[in-house]
């Protein structure tokens, strides 16, 4: 089976484009030699290149078809024109109905034929987000000048070049060479397929796969600290970048002067990041470590002394400028910086940060009383939770938003309970990251993501299936993750009408036109802030599935609570999900379920047929089985049973009094004909089984289960 290696070789990539060119890559070929592919390809990316190895079939048959030609009796020329352009003679005509029409054979192309016309076209139409023009009158496009095509299938070279036509300035042709490492190793050399092309890398100091390049940094950033007694603060990002950056990746251990070891470690490690990818070590004890490490792309003849000695000399500029944002922030309190957040722009629909801050410090307050905080402190840490903002090192660091804050605020004598507030009011910043847990912090960050939502449902700029470019979805399952983990009974439509209401004069000012007026029109302004509530409660139930759904946990339960009872405490929705699940898990539940469904189908039907809904109002007079006045006899006291049950958020007991319904339900559907011929009895029926659907609805819309 033939194998297809291609390299694309060009000057260096963007570490952050590469994973994704390779998949492209990989896409594009699956797109266009579909016909040939064998397997999945394999892929590999690196500073220098991208590329992917394949199995491929040797040739591909096409299917014989016929082409339709002119009408019988049409001018010969017309017809020598059909046959010119088909390359067929007249003997290969035949004649049906009024058209002659042409039988073309199926033709067998091998691979190197349809390669060398696909590769081409893939690289030409590369979807690189940036790309860059060269060489004159060249029409290419790449992502940095590109330098080799290695295209060699078996062996040997398949040819084609990147001209589109003669006076195309680029002339670059496939050929069976490639490059190794740029300084250790200089120079082209030959390669007939992925093994040697491997091994061939390898010896001149180029580690092919981007995992075993992360791999190694990560290893050997690892040994070196743990030989000092100290270990790597973990940095998956960090890796997988530093991998993009080097072929051959030589680490090594630099000194931070002591000079700078009191800064805050955050700012150490985000100025060491953020600048100059390198990795932060840290002691036993958690603290700070004197020492930090890096990746060269060579080993060099003195073990990297001059290259670490260089790299000292650029981290200690960097941390004189982190120090001196950091002194001169600290000469004015936390608090002078806020009127700086008035002339700050948080959106142009929904004011400045001057005028969310003030929306904040209300609705932190609000929110305080209902999670057990002190109002006050709930509403001082909202007022200065955006102040570092304005500040000198969140301007040079915005990744410090907060952290800077919390330092800030306890260097002016804040009480530790708001400094630690205004940190944690971002978090959750992503799937992994913990909750904020102390009753302030729940407080302005719950307000912080309640006025984000309502704002941007206020004026319109809800998430779409293709964008989300306010992170509407990241806050709303921040809330959720908040809510669930921290167990708060909150109610949250109260709460968006309460984060509602100074929008109401905040979008007002801003657009000079009412807030019922925005974007689209409700009547009173009042009215409009109650569908925005539900709106965003619609939304966040909506993320909650998604949430559940990625857990593993059946969410068409939580469906089908919701169709029951919509329920802004998200605490009690999911235990009374949780006892439905459990209950429908049963066995007792399933065989319910089945009747309901049974009972619910019937009942659409023949609503259907007559045309009207069956009330729940049958008549015991009329019950003329055994089975029916056995399921009337336990519909009414497990009605409500489940009522009172409900209503003392006992769900399990709702649960088992529904239950008990199972037995009777069952001889009902196995001894009683429900479209009986009497139409007296037919209707009674009919209501007594819209009896059952309503009494098990006020638990749960069970249609929407899955069976």
């Amino acid at each position: 089976m033939p194998e297809l290696l291609l390299e694309l070789f060009s000057e260096e990539i963007p570490a952050r484009m590469q994973a994704r060119a390779a998949e492209d890559l990989a896409r594009l070929f699956g797109e266009r030699c579909a016909a040939l592919v064998e397997a999945p390809p394999l892929t590999f990316h690196g500073p220098r290149r991208i590329g992917l190895s394949a199995l491929l079939r040797a040739s591909v048959t096409t299917e014989g078809k016929e082409e339709r030609g002119p009408r019988i009796g049409a001018p010969d020329a017309a017809l020598d024109g059909f046959l010119r352009k088909h390359g067929a003679t007249r003997d290969a005509l035949k004649q049906e109905g009024q058209f002659w029409v042409l039988s073309k054979p199926g033709e067998t192309v091998e691979a190197r034929t349809l390669l060398a016309a696909a590769i081409p076209a893939i690289i030409r139409a590369f979807p690189w987000p940036k790309s860059m023009r060269w060489g004159g009158s060249s029409t290419m496009a790449w992502v940095r000048p590109l330098k080799r095509i290695l295209c060699v299938l078996d062996g040997a070279v398949v040819p084609f070049d990147l001209r589109t036509n003669e006076d195309d300035g680029h002339a670059l042709a496939s050929g069976n060479e490639t490059e190794g490492h740029r300084i250790m190793a200089p120079g082209a050399f030959a390669v007939q397929g992925l093994t040697d092309y491997q091994e061939g890398l390898r010896e001149r100091r180029v580690v092919l796969d981007a995992a075993e390049r992360a791999r190694e940094i990560k290893d050997g950033i690892a040994a070196l600290a743990a030989a000092e007694g100290l270990s790597v603060v973990p940095d998956e990002g960090l890796v997988a970048e530093v991998a993009g950056l080097v072929e051959w990746p030589v680490t090594l251990l630099g000194r931070i002067d002591d000079a700078f070891m009191d800064l805050p470690p955050e700012v150490m490690r985000t100025t060491m990041r953020v600048n100059q990818r390198y990795f932060a070590l840290r002691k036993a004890d958690g603290s700070a470590a004197p020492r930090f490490a890096l990746v060269a792309n060579i080993a060099a003849p003195d073990g990297g002394a001059a290259i670490t000695a260089g790299n000292e000399r650029v981290l200690r500029a960097r941390l004189s400028d982190a120090r001196f944002f950091w002194d001169l922030d600290r000469k004015q309190s936390l608090e002078s910086f806020l009127p700086k957040l008035d002339s700050v722009v948080f959106h142009a629909k929904l004011g400045t940060q001057g005028q969310r801050v003030t929306r904040l410090e209300r609705l932190a307050r609000i929110i305080a009383e209902k999670v057990g905080a002190d109002p006050h402190d709930a509403a001082r840490a909202a007022k200065l939770a955006k102040a570092d903002l304005a500040s000198g090192m969140v301007g040079e660091f915005p990744e410090l938003q907060g952290v800077m804050g919390r330092y800030y605020a306890l260097g002016q004598g804040e009480k530790p309970a708001v400094a630690e507030a205004i940190a944690a009011h971002y978090r959750p910043l992503g799937p992994g990251d913990e909750v904020p847990s102390e009753p302030v912090a729940i407080s302005v960050a719950l307000a912080d993501k309640l006025d984000q939502l309502a704002g941007f449902f206020a004026v319109g700029e809800k998430p779409t299936g293709s964008g989300d470019p306010f992170a509407l979805r990241r806050a709303a399952l921040g809330v959720i993750r908040i809510v669930r983990e921290n167990g708060l009974r909150l109610p949250l439509v109260a709460l968006l009408n309460a984060a509602m209401v100074p929008l109401a004069a905040d979008i007002g000012t801003v657009s000079g036109a009412p807030f019922a007026s925005v974007k689209r029109p409700f009547g009173h302004a009042e009215h409009r802030v109650e569908v925005c509530a539900i709106e965003v409660l619609d939304f966040l139930t909506d993320r909650l599935r998604v949430q559940l759904r990625a857990e593993g946990t059946r969410h068409d339960v939580v469906t089908a609570v919701l169709g029951a009872a919509p329920d802004d405490d998200l605490v009690r929705l999911l235990r009374r999900a949780d006892a439905v699940r459990s209950f429908v898990e049963s066995e007792a539940g399933a065989d319910l379920l089945a009747a309901y469904k049974r009972a619910a189908n019937i009942l659409r039907i023949e609503e259907k047929r007559d045309g009207h809904a069956f009330d729940t109002g049958y008549e015991h007079h009329l019950l003329k089985a055994h089975e029916e006045e056995a399921l009337a006899a336990a519909l009414e006291p497990a009605a409500s049973r489940i009522a009172l049950d409900l209503s003392a958020e006992d769900f399990e007991r709702a649960m088992e009094a529904m239950a008990t319904l199972r037995a009777p339900v069952d001889a009902f559907f196995d001894k009683v004909i429900v479209n009986d011929p009497a139409p007296e009895l037919r209707r009674n029926r009919l209501k007594l089984l819209a009896r059952l659907r309503a009494t098990m609805d006020a638990v749960a819309d069970f249609s929407k289960i899955e069976a």
